[in-house]
């Protein structure tokens, strides 16, 4: 019987195929319940470009809670912004196996409106 972090992880696997097959900048989201992490990773995937997260200093003077859609939707402009400053407008969106949904998608929507390209 799988756990639900396993399959999680069984879902994500073929979005990072694909991803991978296109040889495209890829931007990945790791949430917690009290936090959200987004990264930029090159074509290769293994080095990062730009990161962004709830724990930033900067973030965590406007936030009360790092675990909910408004703090997402922070971190979805920051990470535009880095990306668009680095010369990166086009995307591919790793939401690492999570629904789209709530904060992934307020993210995702977030990170569109300033710039980025899915």
């Amino acid at each position: 019987m799988l756990n639900l972090n396993q399959k999680r992880k069984r879902r994500a696997k073929s979005t990072r195929a694909k991803i991978a097959q296109l040889k495209a900048y890829k931007l990945t989201i790791h949430r917690t319940n009290s936090h959200i992490y987004a990264q930029l990773f090159d074509q290769t995937g293994s080095n990062v470009i730009a990161s962004a997260s709830t724990l930033e200093p900067v973030l965590k003077k406007i936030l009360s809670n790092g675990g909910n859609a408004i703090a997402a939707s922070l971190v979805g402009k920051h990470i535009a912004e880095r990306a668009i400053d680095k010369g990166i407008s086009s995307v591919s969106f790793d939401r690492s196996g999570y629904k789209y949904h709530g904060r992934i998608e307020s993210l995702a929507n977030s990170a569109r409106e300033h710039g980025l390209k899915f």
